[in-house]
Parts: structure tokens; C-alpha cells; sequence
């Protein structure tokens, strides 16, 4: 099993949604193996570029596979937590990475 890395980008909506989530999220993840590796907040000092509008936020979460993953997300235990996740954001974007040592692989598929 190799690790999938889930990369979250989201600006905050204007409620207490996402506060309410973030108190949960670390257990929730946890149990399922994952744990937060980085978190940003966009960086005004930075211009963005790309066809996607810059996010306000940036959660990088490490997930032992891509099972443990699916497994958080389908957690009956936590029905009640992803509606948090989801009316606390705002122009959610949210993928799965395959985990890499280098990119060699991915230019060979070129």
C-alpha cells in the first residue's frame, strides 16, 4: 500500500461551520491512519497565477492509502462531520495524489 497525499484548497464561508469541523477533523483523521503534513493560508506577498482563482486556504493531509482514505470519507461515524467540512468552505477543491520519490515516472508516461 503506498501513501496517498489529499490536497485540500478552500476559502473559509462566513459561519462557524469550518471552527466546528477543525475541533473533530484531527481524531476523525487520525483514525483512519491520516495525519495533517502542512497547512497554509494564501500568501499575499505572492503573486498566483493559472486558470484556477487562488484559494484562501491549503490542508495537506497524509493517508497511509488510498483505502484508509475512501475509509474516513464513508465513516458512518462521521456523517455528521463532513456536512461541517462542507458549509464551513467555499470554493472547495479537494484531490488525491498518488505519493512519488521523484518524477521520473510520471515523465516516462510522457
Amino acid at each position: 500500500m503506498a501513501p496517498v497525499y489529499a490536497l485540500n484548497l478552500f476559502d473559509l464561508a462566513p459561519n462557524d461551520d469550518y471552527k466546528a469541523y477543525s475541533r473533530r477533523s484531527v481524531d476523525a483523521v487520525g483514525k483512519h491512519g491520516g495525519r495533517v503534513v502542512a497547512l497554509g493560508r494564501l500568501s499575499e506577498d505572492t503573486a498566483s497565477s493559472g486558470d484556477v482563482p487562488p484559494r484562501q486556504a491549503m490542508v495537506l493531509v497524509e493517508w497511509p492509502s488510498a483505502a484508509a482514505f475512501e475509509a474516513f470519507k464513508a465513516d458512518p461515524d462521521h456523517e455528521d462531520l463532513h456536512p461541517l467540512r462542507e458549509g464551513g468552505t467555499e470554493h472547495y477543491l479537494w484531490w488525491a495524489y498518488d505519493k512519488l520519490e521523484d518524477l521520473r515516472p510520471l515523465l516516462n508516461d510522457r
